[in-house]
């Protein structure tokens, strides 16, 4: 559960390069304020959601991806069909056909508006015992994502729940993942953190 008490609202999607085709899931569809599957996804109705100073950057971000057919990986911000202005992370990887080609991007968007009740939720309570790495694991999506502690926190449970691997060594590993990378002063692109994010249960060892 968020903060507020709602769960943290995520859902996958899918692009297809070749032709422009998008699929997402029915959290998709309600992070953009729509009833799940009363829409058909196009470019121009992702790109018309997304919010007035953030357009340029992500016109920018789908030619790139486009063009190199790199993973979508983004920060930013959407207006909903209320008109409700809503923040998003979007962490995605490449998407293969049968032969192993490169066919497209796909991954999950994840809902993290600041809630007005952001507090320590009854969850984090329950791990307290375990605090100190789930801490540092935190503290490392805060950074590299943008987040406020609640938020970082409600990914790490969500990549919990959604992989069916316990809290503490799911945040174990993620933390080991991160800090394995290597780099000098500069840290690697967000899409090397993206694809540990939603592959560190892979590596996690079964007590």
């Amino acid at each position: 559960m968020s903060a507020d008490g709602t769960a943290l609202r995520a859902g996958w999607f899918r692009f297809y390069f070749a032709d422009e085709r998008w699929e997402w899931s029915p959290e998709v569809d309600q992070i953009h304020g729509y009833e799940p599957g009363s829409v058909t996804v196009t470019t121009d109705l992702v790109m018309a959601h997304k919010y007035a100073d953030d357009k340029p950057k992500m016109a920018a971000l789908l030619d790139q991806v486009r063009q190199t057919r790199a993973p979508i990986s983004s920060r930013h911000r959407i207006i909903d069909t209320q008109g409700r202005t809503r923040d998003v992370v979007v962490v995605g990887e490449q998407l293969h056909d049968d032969l192993g080609e490169v066919v497209g991007t796909h991954g999950y968007y994840l809902d993290v508006t600041p809630t007005l009740q952001d507090a320590i939720s009854d969850a984090i309570a329950e791990i307290a015992t375990n605090r100190g790495v789930i801490e540092q694991t935190k503290g490392m999506l805060m950074l590299i994502y943008r987040l406020d502690a609640n938020k970082a926190f409600d990914i790490l449970k969500w990549r919990s729940q959604e992989t069916n691997v316990k809290l503490r060594p799911f945040a174990e590993q993620l933390a080991a993942d991160f800090l394995e990378l290597a780099y000098d002063e500069i840290l690697p692109a967000r899409a090397a953190y993206d694809h540990l994010l939603l592959t560190a249960h892979q590596r996690v060892t079964a007590a």
